[in-house]
């Protein structure tokens, strides 16, 4: 018997474990008569119109928290298991950064993720790019940038999620949207989102799901938790931590949680916050992820283990492998020469980032398994 929406809920939903990236809610095969949706964008999504549900089951075999094509997946991507591949398959880590004085200036780390979506969009790779645009200090959406200007508005690292997966259903080949996807003519798309994003994209790519088929690229960020800010949890964080949320320029991800915030005398200052301390912000289904630096992607990317200014790029495809040689060729990016000590140091780091995330899982899990025999 087929799995549906109704298990994901009572499987996934009623144990605290959505993610909400929105891909059941995307790829619906019923989508354009709303069978499910998000009615509270705090909450993992709903039926909506349930009489018009198919049953197919894609929602729940593409959904993050099931892990039924686990097996397909890690053939695809050479990987076994996080106790032997902290890191899943890597070809190459560099620390690498920008040549472009826009994209580094606006850029959380490096600027590296953008250039190398411009780099594509010049050498007509893609037609654009499903990217986070940053509408508020701590608070984000998705968009469709197809030009460098685009790229640069919506920059910088923010630290709750963004529905990049609804974004790519509005260039589907489903029915309702055959039109707009011709109109646009966006066949090939680039796709910058987190593992449980990601890891929706590329079930749907084994599966063949439309429109996973006009996904050229997958560029991955590390991600250790996304966080929540409703009205109420904002001002207990302005509280916390004596932070103006008016005040907060720009964020980024090394070590800790890094907010270079406005100062009266109008320059700024650097505050650092450990992510133990943002505990009481975190998206508590977080807790139940284990992959760290995104091991579907073609290219994963974060600050950690590289110095200020740089983003380290973990190589995972051969696709991945071809954009980067191209980059470095047209002198797009430039690597950042490192001896084995600092080598070593930054793989330490990201090594120790993935298995505390592997360990926070397990104990989470564990502790649901117990609460449900009681």
């Amino acid at each position: 018997m087929t799995k549906t929406f109704q298990d994901l809920i009572e499987e996934v939903h009623n144990k605290g474990i959505c993610q909400e990236c929105g891909g059941c809610v995307s790829f619906c095969s019923s989508n354009e008569y709303d069978v499910i949706g998000f009615k509270d964008p705090y909450s993992p999504p709903v039926y909506i119109n349930k009489d018009q549900c198919l049953e197919c089951g894609i929602c729940y075999f593409i959904c993050p928290q099931t892990h039924i094509l686990d097996p397909e997946l890690n053939q695809t991507y050479h990987f076994s298991e996080f106790s032997s591949m902290p890191l899943g398959y890597v070809r190459e880590i560099y620390s690498c950064q920008a040549t472009d004085k826009d994209l580094l200036r606006v850029g959380t780390d490096g600027g590296v993720v953008n250039s190398l979506l411009y780099y594509l969009m010049e050498q007509k790779q893609i037609d654009g790019a499903v990217v986070s645009k940053t509408n508020a200090p701590l608070s984000r959406e998705s968009e469709l940038a197809t030009s460098k200007q685009e790229l640069v508005q919506a920059a910088g690292a923010q630290l709750n999620i963004s529905p990049q997966l609804k974004e790519i259903q509005k260039f589907s080949t489903y029915t309702n949207s055959i039109s707009q996807l011709n109109h646009y003519k966006f066949n090939k798309l680039a796709i910058v989102g987190t593992p449980c994003q990601l890891y929706t994209i590329r079930c749907m790519q084994d599966l063949g799901v439309r429109p996973s088929e006009n996904v050229e690229i997958c560029l991955g960020l590390f991600c250790y938790e996304n966080f929540l800010f409703d009205s109420s949890q904002l001002k207990k964080f302005e509280d916390d931590f004596n932070i103006r949320y008016s005040d907060i320029e720009k964020i980024n991800i090394k070590e800790d949680v890094i907010f270079k915030l406005k100062s009266k005398n109008g320059g700024s200052k650097t505050v650092h916050i450990p992510f133990n301390h943002l505990k009481p912000y975190m998206r508590p289904a977080c807790n139940a992820c284990a992959d760290f630096t995104n091991i579907y992607a073609d290219l994963s990317f974060g600050g950690l283990g590289s110095p200020d200014k740089f983003t380290t790029v973990l190589v995972r495809t051969e696709k991945g492998k071809k954009l980067m040689e191209g980059a470095f060729n047209a002198g797009i990016l430039k690597k950042l020469e490192t001896d084995s000590t600092r080598k070593d140091r930054r793989k330490k780091l990201l090594i120790e980032f993935s298995q505390y995330k592997v360990q926070r899982k397990k104990a989470f899990m564990n502790q649901l398994e117990a609460e449900a025999h009681h």
